[in-house]
């Protein structure tokens, strides 16, 4: 009896390596990947960089244009190193940007999971409240409640944290409510499964994907709130380095040292760019029918 040769099979990729394999393959995301590595390693280590006192200024050499030996990227309005401010203001800059929107992603996905696999009076309630956030921009939104809470850092976090929650709490809910219904979900309730294994097991799962994709995609509105925020004074407070209030105290300078004064919105913009067009490949990449 003469043996059958069956065709060798394809190996099998799991979901997350497929997903690793088509954010390497995209130029772009990779590009962003190493940009943002590269600022956020040099804010981390910016001690051991041999940078000068990004606090210590000089009347007699503030302003100085770029390119001035020993100063490669100018100084600002106090005669302080633009170079160190700029790698020191990454660390408060990115804190700023990244917790609020890691704040309303916890916070959000309970909210819009709990309202999504309850349903019900619950949902309403939920969604309802959630709905008045809405009615307000989310600019203004921020500096409403910054300006309620007061400046300071914290204070900051808090209020972007508040502006994010309803969004990403909406996402979360809108998934959850076309998941819970599906045949699995049906099943594990026939086999005696608790509600919370339920969620932690087989709904978390299947929406934690979705929201964080839309999590990532609200960083760089988060970098932009909060530099318009230190930008407002309500944010950060002087002498701390952070782009957006060094944008605020260089205002003055922009007829004199335009090139200066530009520097802190164009290291806002390569960042938020940045996180942006990442947002983009993730969720690209992350997505089922390619």
């Amino acid at each position: 009896m003469t043996a059958i040769a069956l065709p060798a099979l394809p190996p099998t990729r799991g979901y997350w390596s497929a997903v690793g394999r088509r954010l390497l393959q995209d130029k772009v995301t990779v590009a962003c990947g190493i940009v943002l590595l590269a600022i956020i390693l040099a804010a981390i280590f910016a001690p051991y960089l041999g940078l000068a006192d990004p606090y210590r200024g000089s009347i007699i050499r503030r302003l100085r244009p770029i390119g001035t030996p020993g100063y490669l990227l100018g100084t600002d309005e106090q005669g302080r190193d633009m170079l160190a401010r700029l790698v020191y203001g990454g660390r408060l800059s990115l804190f700023i940007g990244l917790l609020p929107v890691f704040n309303a992603f916890v916070i959000g996905t309970l909210l819009g999971v709990t309202a999504g696999f309850v349903g019900g009076r619950l949902n309403a309630a939920i969604m309802r409240t959630i709905d008045v956030f809405y009615a307000f921009p989310s600019v203004l939104l921020a500096i409403a409640i910054s300006g309620a809470l007061g400046a300071g850092v914290l204070n900051s976090v808090v209020s972007l944290t508040i502006v994010f929650v309803p969004p990403i709490a909406r996402v979360a809910e809108s998934v959850t409510t076309q998941v819970r219904n599906l045949d699995f979900v049906d099943a594990a309730r026939a086999s005696g499964a608790g509600p919370i294994t339920i969620i932690r097991v087989h709904i978390l799962n299947n929406v934690l994907g979705p929201i964080f994709v839309y999590a990532t995609s609200l960083i760089s509105v988060s970098m932009i709130l909060a530099a318009g925020l230190s930008f407002l004074g309500l944010g950060t407070k002087p002498p701390e380095p952070e782009w957006g209030l060094m944008l605020n105290t260089l205002r003055t300078a922009i007829y004199v040292q335009p090139w200066i004064a530009a520097l802190p919105g164009t290291m806002i913009f390569i960042v938020s760019i940045c996180f942006n067009l990442m947002s983009d490949g993730l969720r690209s990449a992350m997505d089922v029918r390619r």
